[in-house]
């Protein structure tokens, strides 16, 4: 029975002898070219992602895109309890093992049936680098003795056993698991193996999956995986992003775990992608509104609010009308007329005081504020007091009384 490769030769052949102008050159190029076609990718080791055809008693075949279908075993698919984890139409991922009469087979891994002469195919799957299926079987110094087929053993260290350290080492004794050789020595009797590299491998590959599945500007939910003082890290399926701590809320955030905690499901918007450094800015922020689109019919010029002093500067206070609106209240409004050094000599930190819109520049986000009602006339005593403290400091010793200090400068001297 012809197979599927040597019918689409025989067509081949039968199109060429049809040609006229076809002599026996060109029919010896053609033909050449065509076996060079068919076998430029077919390098031991080599792998490739096909469509699964066809689902039979023993042989999964798979569509490798060139002439010619692949075949796999199809117990490389079977779970512990005997079930096929794959159908017809699924994509897979295979290494290519050999041809033959324009059969490819394809392994997912070399299967834990090896024995006796198999060193020679453990050989040949280290130098391909293909997986190789074993039981861990004990602990030994440094790491696991792995049983590669009935009697091939094999050493892996405990960092190559999995990506992060395990915390019970003893839970992976008799466990079935998939490793990649990374050295093969005296004809099989030294092989030391890594699973981390096919995690490692695994890993890239989802995270270039991931990352050709997102764009700038994409709303996504993802789990926080750790908080800092900076911001927090984001899980947003296989890719980690990180949302600084000015894009958690509109308003001002002082500590990121006062609002988020490890676990916590978010909604975020991608706000920027550094392939090259493989960093990913998300924003929470983006994902509400934003309160300064209401500003002006919630803080209309001339109204006057309660609000509370954020932060202080040399040049004014800033005060929180609402979540993510800030006013400021300049130093020149805050003496009354008075000139003070700092805003601190009038107002502080965290209290709630009274304040008037004088301007709003919605373009800026700048709010213009002023201070009014008992904030204005304690202001003015404040500034009062200020004002007498640096006339005390700076007079002279014995020079007049305390009411010789208050009178004004055009009445001193008069009786």
């Amino acid at each position: 029975m012809k197979s599927r490769h040597d019918i689409d030769d025989d067509e081949m052949l039968e199109e060429i002898e049809d040609t006229e102008d076809a002599d026996d050159g060109s029919f010896a190029q053609l033909f050449e070219q065509s076996g060079k076609e068919n076998k430029r990718w077919l390098e031991p080791g080599q792998k490739l992602t096909g469509k699964v055809l066809k689902i039979g008693n023993e042989w999964i075949f798979m569509d490798t895109g060139q002439k010619g279908e692949g075949v796999i075993e199809r117990k490389e698919f079977l779970d512990l309890d005997g079930n096929l984890t794959v159908k017809e139409g699924d994509m897979i991922s295979a290494y290519f093992l050999s041809s033959s009469h324009g059969e490819m087979r394809f392994t997912t891994r070399i299967g834990g049936s090896v024995s006796g002469g198999g060193t020679a195919q453990l050989e040949q799957a280290w130098q391909a680098r293909v997986p190789v299926e074993g039981v861990v079987e004990k602990e030994i110094k440094g790491g696991y003795e792995i049983k590669l087929g009935g009697t091939t053993r094999a050493f892996c260290p405990y960092s190559q056993i999995a990506l992060r350290r395990v915390e019970n080492p003893e839970a992976l004794i008799g466990t079935r698991l998939t490793f990649q050789i990374s050295d093969y020595a005296e004809n099989g009797r030294n092989i030391v193996v890594s699973r981390r590299a096919l995690l490692e491998e695994e890993q890239r590959r989802l995270k270039e999956e991931a990352q050709a599945g997102i764009s700038e500007g994409m709303a996504l939910t993802g789990t926080i995986t750790s908080v800092q003082d900076y911001g927090a890290f984001v899980d947003i399926g296989g890719l980690e992003g990180l949302i600084p701590v000015s894009e958690i809320a509109w308003s001002r955030v002082k500590d990121v775990r006062d609002v988020l905690s490890v676990g916590q499901q978010v909604k975020v918007v991608v706000k920027s992608i550094d392939k090259e450094k493989e960093r990913i800015s998300l924003s929470i922020k983006d994902t509400l509104a934003d309160p300064w689109e209401q500003v002006i019919d919630k803080f209309p010029e001339g109204s006057f609010h309660a609000g509370m002093v954020a932060r202080l500067d040399t040049f004014g206070a800033f005060v929180t009308l609402g979540d993510g609106v800030d006013g400021l209240l300049h130093i020149s409004k805050l003496g009354s007329g008075k000139r003070i050094n700092h805003p601190r000599e009038v107002v502080k930190e965290g209290e709630q005081i009274e304040v008037k819109i004088e301007s709003i520049d919605r373009g800026n986000r700048r709010i213009s504020l002023a201070l009014a009602g008992p904030a204005r006339a304690a202001a003015e005593e404040e500034a009062t007091l200020s004002e007498f403290r640096t006339q005390a400091a700076d007079a002279p010793k014995g020079m007049g009384t305390l009411a010789d200090m208050m009178r004004p400068k055009n009445q001193k001297g008069k009786k």
